[in-house]
Parts: C-alpha cells; structure tokens; sequence
C-alpha cells in the first residue's frame, strides 16, 4: 500500500505515534500498546491486517474481532480511557484501526502493567518513569469533569436517562457492565461515580436538572429573521436537562426551524425534500461542542444561532493544544481527507458518549463534517476561535431554497407523534396515552412521542409549572389539531 493511500485513514506515517499490526488476535499485546500510546502526550494509531511496509494482509473477515478489541480494552485499561476501535475500507480491503486518544490520566496500566512508547517499541514502565508520569498527573490541576458535584445519586438521578445508557451500550456491545441491577456499579463502570458519589461529568450525563447546580450547562438556541443585528427572534429557547436529551431537544429545534431543498431527480416525477443542512455534519458539530466544551467557566454554554443563509454553533473554549483550526478552513489536498489525534477536553463525557454510540472516529470529526457539507453542495464549513469560544458555522446554498418550515415539522412528526395526537381525547395522562398506543417501553414513548411534540408545540401540559406533577396531563394545542385535521 502507497503511503498516500494510508494517509486516507491516518494522518502520519510510520512512527512512533503508529504501529502497524499483521493481525489484532493478540489482544494482551493490542492492549499493551494502547497503554503505552495512553501514557504519551501525543496518543497514536494501530493500524490490523497490514504489515510494515503497507502490504495488506488478507485474513478472516475483521467485524467479529472489533467488538472483542472493545470489551478487552474496557476491562484491562485502568483508568478507562476513549479508544476507537474501527474497520476502514482501503482498495477493497477491510483493516482495522485503533485510535487511541492523548491521554489525560496518566500512569495507566493494562492487565495491572504500566507500559511506555518507546520510539517504535512498547516497553514496561519501570519506577523512575512511574514516578515521572505520577509526577506529571501532580503538576496538572483536575479536570472540572473529574471532581465531585453536589448532586444526591439517589435524589437526582434520572433513573430512565440511565436505563437508557445501558439500553444503547448494550446495542454497541462496547462495554459489558459487572451489574445491571446496581445505579452506582453502573455509574462507577462508565466512570463518572466514585466512592458513591457522582462526578460533575456524572452530573451532566445523568441528573435530571444539573442547571440547577451547572447553569452553563443551558443551551440556548436562536432564529432570527434576518442578520446578527437583527433584535427580533422568530423563535427562541433555552434547553436544560441531562446532555443526551440536550442534543436531541437541539437538534429538533434546528430541524424545525431550518429549510428544505427540494428537487426532481432525474427520471423521477417525485419530488425530493431535504434538509437545507446535512444531518450528519450538524450532528457531529453538537457533538463536539457538547464533547470539548470548557464546563468549568460558570458564565459559559452552547449557543446555536439560525440566520436566513448560515447556522451556527458556538461553545465556551479554546481549541485543544495542538490542533490548529486555520489549516481545518483551508486544507491541502492531502490534508483534506487526513483528521488528527483526537485531544479531549472531557474524556469522561465523551467516553459515555462514545460507548453510546454518538461518537465514532474521535480524531475525524472535521473531515466528516466538510465531506457532508460538499456532498451537498454547500459552501465549506468555517472554524473560529476568539475570547468568547469556538464556532462552527456552516453556510446555506448560494441557490434559492424552499423555505416551508411547517411541513418539515409535519413530515418529521408523522411516523412516531401523529398516531399519538390521533388518539387525544381531552385531556390524557402519560399512561392513558401509552396504553391506547400499547407501547411498554416508557423510556421510548417520552422521547420518540411526548417530547417531540411538545418541542413542537402540537400537545402542551396541562399544568405547565409542575412538569412532574402526578397529575400531569395533556391536550391538543391549535396547531395539534390543525395537523390532525389535514392528515
């Protein structure tokens, strides 16, 4: 293999920050190396299924060893640590590649051994360089993420935000937990409790209510008519509420509040609608603003802002050190399809996130996001950085677009909320309207069905100010009604 081709899923060649493995079978040896990796500044690659000089090695096929990579990695690392684990398609073969991160909690050790990278070789760490990483960890305050928040486990937890979590980590099979039954060996596996009590990452992830105690943990979102000096707002809202559902409740607002495209493909009389913005593009640019936000700044948050021809995303921080945002805006032609060493703010959150589900390849973030932008057509995606944080703007089409926001709220309701506002009879209960849908799962009918359109102001509470109230009901809205009768 040519070493530009390797350039398509790595940002290097040989070197210390990558190692090239004729198979992953060795787990012991795979896990090894990603400690040594770990306990480096800069973390590095393994690349499977490819000898030293780029040869491709022809073996079983490797989706049956990604999911076993994962859960040995989970079990022997200590502390736990966010590695990507993935199969990339090179000239019809299928390698895998593991990305391990910089590491931020240093020394680790895997199977119990602490391990160093030492130029091309991974070697075990004696004492000097022990004390030496420990040393470093000692040097360097706590992470905001890592220290411990005030919240009550058993008082603010969010019991169905983490049925939910070990619902999806089951479905990714990337972690097995040592107990379902038990919340705090469930929180302690994902690492965000210790001692019984929850970190500030925990509190983010799993709490019902952390603005209460994180303010910035708020999101706001905006759409203005016109211009930034625009004052007048066509729809505003601040979102608060454990991170995951966060993203959800964003990512319904900007659907909401955003265009389609429409157009006639070739040889089809149907037309097609579409969102003005790439779903994928705009998902990964949530994620990472909720990923490498910096938490610890009180007065910060995520602010996205809709304007007639750009969206964008802004939250509190710098870029991490070493990544160079300039050359994102503007790259190469071999630096355009290369990512870099994933450097997380948060590796506690994007872990959770990461085992989830939400998070895949850690280090390609901008390439995903520029590619989905230019298969559909837009203009290329901006970067920025200044006092007040990060920004990721993406621009409309210079084209004319079809601006109907009512029907793509329709269309995007129709599968899962119409058979609910169907069945409204007056004002209904949670299970009154889960039992007549004859849905078992509470979890999914609050996020699939009840919040969805509430965001999308087709139901509404009948008592607004006590939104956990037992006797909390529903009713049809105007515009509930009005969709029901066109449908």
């Amino acid at each position: 293999m040519k070493s530009d081709k390797i350039k398509k899923i790595l940002p290097f060649g040989e070197g210390q920050n990558i190692e090239y493995k004729s198979s992953c079978k060795n787990i012991r040896e795979i896990g090894q190396i990603v400690c040594g990796f770990l306990n480096t500044s800069s973390g590095g690659y393994i690349v499977c299924n490819l000898e030293g000089k780029g040869k491709i090695i022809d073996v079983e096929p490797p989706e049956h060893l990604v999911k076993r990579i994962e859960q040995d990695l989970e079990k022997g690392l200590s502390p736990k640590a966010l590695v990507s684990v993935q199969i990339q398609i090179i000239e019809g073969h299928r390698l895998i590649v593991i990305e391990v991160p910089s590491g931020k909690d240093f020394p680790y050790s895997f199977q119990n051994v602490i391990y160093l990278r030492d130029s091309l070789t991974t070697k075990i760490a004696d004492v000097g360089a022990i004390s030496e990483l420990v040393l470093r960890k000692q040097v360097e305050p706590e992470r905001w993420e890592r220290r411990f928040s005030p919240a009550d486990i058993e008082r603010d937890l969010d019991n169905n935000e983490l049925n939910s979590t070990v619902q999806d980590v089951q479905k990714t099979e990337r972690l097995q937990f040592r107990s379902y039954e038990s919340a705090i060996m469930i929180l302690e596996d994902l690492s965000v409790s210790k001692y019984g009590r929850l970190t500030n990452g925990g509190d983010v992830l799993f709490t019902a209510n952390p603005a209460i105690r994180h303010p910035q943990i708020r999101v706001r979102a905006v759409f203005l008519s016109a211009d930034k000096t625009d004052t007048k707002f066509r729809d505003m809202q601040t979102f608060e509420g454990p991170l995951v559902q966060l993203l959800r409740d964003v990512r319904r607002f900007i659907q909401r509040n955003t265009s389609t495209i429409s157009h006639f493909e070739t040889g089809d009389l149907k037309r097609k609608d579409n969102p003005l913005y790439p779903p994928a593009a705009i998902r990964e640019g949530l994620i990472n603003a909720f990923a490498h936000r910096d938490y610890s700044n009180s007065s910060g948050g995520v602010l996205v802002s809709i304007f007639p021809k750009q969206l964008e995303i802004s939250n509190t921080g710098k870029f991490p050190d070493g990544v160079v945002w300039k050359y994102w805006n503007n790259p190469t032609s071999e630096e355009r399809s290369v990512g870099n060493i994933s450097v997380l703010r948060n590796p506690d959150i994007a872990h959770v996130l990461y085992l989830r589900g939400f998070m895949e390849k850690i280090g390609r973030g901008n390439v995903m996001i520029r590619d989905s932008c230019a298969e559909y057509g837009l203009p290329p995606p901006q970067w920025s950085e200044d006092d007040q944080g990060v920004t990721l703007t993406f621009f409309a089409p210079t084209q004319e677009v079809t601006r109907d926001v009512t029907r793509e709220v329709t269309r995007d309701v129709t599968r899962d909320v119409t058979r609910m506002l169907k069945v409204f009879d007056g004002d209904m209960s949670r299970r009154n309207l889960q039992d007549l849908l004859q849905l078992k799962d509470e979890e999914h009918f609050r996020t699939a069905y009840l919040q969805p359109a509430l965001q999308d102001g087709l139901i509404e509470m009948t008592i607004p100010d006590k939104p956990k109230s037992s006797k909390q009901k529903y009713r049809l809205t105007n515009r509930g009604r009005s969709l029901i009768e066109k449908k």
